[in-house]
């Protein structure tokens, strides 16, 4: 296959900046990413990469910037349709409006709508990979792996499994959940760019035996992803500590139905008492971050420099629709302000690395996407640094990248996405800008 230039400033990272500093990134003003049949071959600069590539087809995109794709380390896709809905906390918000919706999932087609809808929604934001959270019925996932497949995108999903505390026609139960799951697990996981993610909910809607078949199923595929939440409200800590008295705390209780370790995406992880960030840091799992999501119901605010700091990997996440917008430039600039009210300044370096491949490193796609580099798949967001006049006028003002990108992390939306390549191929129409 043909070889492919893309030009436009280029920006990648040689390791994460939270440990190594702003020299972990690698930045071309004027720079060129090379691909070939989907993935990338080498990133430097323009005018050397188009004499060592003369034969190829040349797509300048100007001073735009080029990254990695976004990856979105987790969502709820069939939560599109209620995001921003009013004024609930976490429990409530799930009764008044998640349950209803998810009910609807049971039909084919309504998951199909939904889940299109979905990837129009995240290609528009430059999200490229993500993982999801499905509804209990096997159509929410079927619908979303086919939606992703054609889109030829490298996502990670599962159905959700929730035997209590739901309503009915949301309950399966431990076995039927094993069993659809891994029905499904068998079906989609590994098939082209797809991954399948064991589902537990999360504790107060599983009974112990769920759990225990959720971790059984794991340690048969341990090469798939669990998803699951984690302390993300006070109320339901309290909450799981009546249903589960024996347990010291939230994690100990995956830790006893082996829900933990590598690939265990736990998202929000707020409230941690000590016991369980060295858990987290002795099993290997990982936690998603989702701050629009933690502001909008009130959760808290995630110390994520902390538990980076402590070797955890830590993804960012839009947590759509519990989480308020589905663009990963607005999420960031909810990662900065909890980071401000925490005390912590986030610098952009590392807000971006959040979104890439700090993501993928907590989903254990990492060596797949997530960075501009050589050798990984050729899934690329390309960015306006001067979408808006507002932006603009302030991007002008920049003495570094840096300089120039936050403005648009900050007040950037979907405007500022005029391209998003999936392995190579490009995904929204040339007008989109």
């Amino acid at each position: 296959m043909a070889t492919s230039l893309f030009l436009g400033q280029t920006l990648s990272f040689d390791n994460n900046p939270f440990t190594a500093g702003l020299g972990a990134a690698r930045y071309q003003r004027q720079g060129a990413v090379a691909v070939r049949d989907g993935f990338i071959i080498e990133v430097g600069e323009a005018d050397a990469l188009r004499a060592r590539y003369s034969e190829s087809q040349v797509v300048d995109h100007g001073d735009a910037l080029l990254i990695a794709g976004f990856v979105d380390a987790h969502v709820h896709y069939p939560q599109t349709g209620i995001i921003a809905s009013w004024g609930k906390r976490l429990i409530d918000w799930l009764e008044t409006y998640t349950f209803p919706e998810e009910m609807r999932f049971c039909d084919a087609d309504h998951a199909t709508r939904m889940a299109g809808l979905y990837f129009d929604f995240s290609l528009a934001n430059g999200i490229t990979s993500a993982a999801s959270f499905c509804t209990i019925h096997p159509e929410s996932v079927d619908a979303y792996f086919t939606a992703a497949q054609s889109r030829g995108m490298r996502m990670i999903g599962g159905k959700v499994m929730m035997d209590r505390n739901a309503p009915d026609g949301l309950r399966d139960t431990a076995q039927t959940g094993y069993d659809q799951s891994k029905a499904l697990l068998e079906k989609w996981h590994g098939v082209d760019r797809l991954g399948y993610a064991i589902t537990p909910r999360f504790a107060p809607t599983s009974t112990p035996e769920q759990l225990s078949a959720a971790g059984a199923l794991w340690a048969e595929h341990p090469d798939c992803a669990m998803q699951t939440h984690l302390s993300e409200q006070r109320e339901e800590i309290a909450w799981m500590k009546e249903l589960f008295p024996d347990h010291p705390d939230y994690l100990s209780v995956y830790e006893a139905h082996g829900l933990a370790g590598p690939g265990a995406i736990m998202g929000h992880s707020i409230h941690l008492t000590a016991r369980e960030i060295a858990a987290l840091v002795a099993t290997g799992s990982g936690v998603s971050h989702c701050p629009t999501s933690n502001t909008f119901i009130g959760s808290g605010l995630c110390d994520v420099r902390g538990l980076v700091g402590q070797g955890i990997p830590v993804g960012l996440a839009t947590d759509v629709g519990g989480g308020s917008s589905f663009s990963m430039l607005r999420t960031m600039a909810s990662a900065y302000e909890v980071g401000q009210l925490r005390g912590d300044s986030l610098h952009p370096a590392e807000l971006l690395w959040l979104a890439t491949q700090g993501a993928a490193d907590t989903l254990r796609i990492g060596t797949k996407v997530g960075n501009l580099v050589a050798g990984r798949e050729a899934d690329i967001t390309v960015l306006d640094l001067a979408s808006t006049p507002v932006i603009a006028q302030r991007a002008e003002r920049a003495d570094d990248i840096w300089g120039a990108v936050f403005p648009t992390m900050m007040l950037g939306d979907d405007r500022a996405v005029t391209q998003v390549y999936v392995a190579g191929k490009a995904m929204l129409p040339s007008s989109h800008a």
